[in-house]
């Protein structure tokens, strides 16, 4: 019976952190800023705690809940009033710019050089005279604008035209064709048997990824 409980429980506490996770939104898990870092690991610990709460479950649920509901009433008013988020969250600083950088912003952002120069590397920057500002971010991250002769090309810069470009749809996946989206983009499979024999399958068994853009064009990728 105690084991039974502590299933049901255990069902309860991922149902309780769906819905919460639903109403504070996709934020929660896209990027964290600090006040979504905080109530996260608050409510995952609390959902521990109701999976084997057998005596009294509703008070770990109810804190739960509480904490999700201030959540999404801090978001709310961070909507509202911007300056709630300012408080809250922080705002970005520019750590560096034109060749210098700023030790009083890095204090203020609790960073320190090797820090820094570790975010520049994860963002492909290991020379930092490639990079004309760095701004460290709410949510931890550092955002780099390069110098103008660093940047890369784009066909503007070439006087290009490219085609403008399509999203594919995905038309076969693990080897089923996905009828609806063949239907959708005005296709059949009768087209489709035609796209396989041309590039040399015999069914869409064989394809693992099959893909097609708005002017027909597909692509078929076979797995290891």
């Amino acid at each position: 019976m105690e084991i039974l409980q502590v299933i049901l429980t255990s069902v309860l506490s991922v149902v309780a952190l769906f819905i919460i996770g639903k109403l504070m939104g996709h934020k929660q898990i896209a990027q964290l800023d600090f006040f979504d870092y905080i109530t996260g690991i608050t409510i995952g610990s609390i959902a521990a705690e109701l999976a084997t709460e057998l005596q009294k479950p509703w008070k770990p649920l109810l804190a739960m809940l509480v904490y999700g509901l201030f959540a999404v009433c801090m978001s709310i008013m961070e909507n509202k009033l911007p300056r709630i988020r300012k408080y809250a969250n922080g705002i970005p600083t520019i750590i560096f710019e034109n060749g210098k950088i700023s030790r009083q912003n890095m204090k203020k952002a609790k960073l320190d050089l090797s820090e820094f120069l570790l975010l520049c590397r994860q963002a492909g920057y290991f020379d930092l005279s490639m990079i004309q500002t760095a701004v460290y971010e709410y949510n931890g991250t550092l955002s780099i604008l390069p110098v103008s002769t660093e940047r890369p090309a784009t066909p503007a810069d070439l006087n290009l035209s490219p085609q403008k470009e399509s999203i594919y749809t995905a038309i076969i996946m693990d080897g089923r064709i996905q009828g609806d989206k063949l239907k959708k983009m005005g296709l059949d499979e009768t087209w489709l048997q035609q796209q396989l024999k041309a590039q040399g399958y015999h069914s869409a068994k064989e394809v693992f990824l099959g893909l097609c853009d708005s002017n027909n064009t597909v692509q078929f990728y076979q797995a290891k």
